[in-house]
């Protein structure tokens, strides 16, 4: 069973190696395999700098990865409409991402909460640095 959603700024900070992100993510494990959304692995592997790419595919294989598919991108779709309807810009990772976390009762564990602001969304801020 999966609990909580790395967003990508999580991701990349444990690469990046803060010990903080690291300990969190390591408790983590208690509640099951930590998973992203295909859209986090996208966003991490564009910003891949030179020698870090063995340790980034080796970390990302570790995560249970949800796909994209129609349900998902229905939902994202309708979240970034209902939004833009109230004057808030979503954008199509972040409503994709919130769209998986909704969808499977996922927890989203990210810096960027402000880039959420969708009701029902449960998220576990990381210990600041």
């Amino acid at each position: 069973m999966n609990r909580f959603l790395l967003d990508s700024d999580v991701i990349i900070w444990h690469l990046r190696g803060r010990e903080e992100v690291t300990n969190t993510l390591k408790d983590m494990q208690q509640f099951g395999l930590p998973a992203c959304s295909a859209l986090s692995v996208l966003e991490v592997q564009i910003g891949v700098r030179s020698g870090e790419e063995e340790k980034t595919n080796i970390f990302l294989k570790s995560l249970r990865i949800f796909d994209v598919n129609a349900e998902i991108a229905n939902n994202a779709a309708r979240l970034i409409r209902t939004h833009k309807k109230k004057g808030i810009t979503l954008n199509l990772p972040d409503a994709v991402i919130a769209s998986t976390c909704l969808l499977h009762d996922l927890i989203l564990v990210s810096y960027n909460t402000r880039h959420y602001p969708i009701d029902n969304m449960k998220f576990h801020q990381p210990p600041p640095f």
